[in-house]
Parts: C-alpha cells; structure tokens; sequence
C-alpha cells in the first residue's frame, strides 16, 4: 500500500477542492493515460488496485506510471468515543485529486491493449475518468 517513509505533520487539516489541475495535466512520459473528470480523495489502497488491474492485462508488458501519490493522513476517532479529546490518529493516506489531473500513463504498448488496460484500471477508482492519446503518437512507430 502506497503510502509516505515520513512527513513533517502527523496531522493534516482536510482543505478544499478547489479548481483543476494545473500541475500533472499533461502526459509526460507515456502515449497513453487517464485523467480524472471531477476531484476526489483516492487512497492508496484504491491507487494500488488500479495499478494492478492494468499491469495484469499488460501481462507485464510495456511500461506503467503511477503520476499520484497519496500523501495526506486522513484521521479517524475510534467507533463509540465521545466527541472532544482531540484530533483521532491517522488511519491511512489519500492523494487529492482535481479534474485534469492524469492519474496513470502507459507506453510500449499498442492502442487497443493500453486502452482496454486503462480502461479495468479506471474501473477500480471512484471518480469518472477520460482515456487520452499523446497528439503525437503514431502506431508504426512502435
């Protein structure tokens, strides 16, 4: 599960989401990605799954980018606690996420595997995503 060695706070404030993304919106590595649609919180456990969804269809082919992290602590008290007392203690980590964002890239591949693959991967994360193609990329340069 993905998720910080260390961070400078062991608590964070939750934040808003505001906006879309302006950093991470374009694919830098791969010809082929998916980019998220609305803002959400995904968890390392939810990253973690898609990842595996489409390096199995991949077959362990072609080349796989994470482009998220989850790196905000997301605390919870425990069940049956009364209300004050502080802060509930981190219980796992969240990447925040807004519209534009690319959340995977996928190179070494051909268009109608890495679109399938991308395509179970987006399946496991709870916002609604877009496949997208480098305006660049041509299939006979494989």
């Amino acid at each position: 599960m993905l998720q910080p060695k260390k961070s400078k706070f062991r608590r964070w404030q939750k934040g808003r989401m505001k906006g879309t993304a302006i950093k991470g919106s374009t694919l830098a590595f791969g010809s082929f990605g998916i980019k998220a649609l609305e803002q959400a919180w995904i968890t390392g456990r939810q990253i973690e799954a898609a990842r595996q969804a489409i390096t199995r269809h991949l077959k362990r082919e072609g080349q796989v980018w994470i482009r998220i992290f989850p790196d905000k602590p997301v605390t919870k008290k425990p069940a049956e606690v009364r209300m004050g007392k502080g802060k509930g203690n981190p219980e796992y980590f969240v990447a925040v996420v807004l519209p534009g964002r690319i959340l995977f890239e996928v190179e070494g591949v051909s268009e109608q595997l890495a679109n399938e693959a991308l395509r179970l991967g987006s399946q496991k994360l709870p916002i609604h995503t877009k496949y997208i193609v480098r305006p660049d990329y041509s299939e006979n340069i494989l």
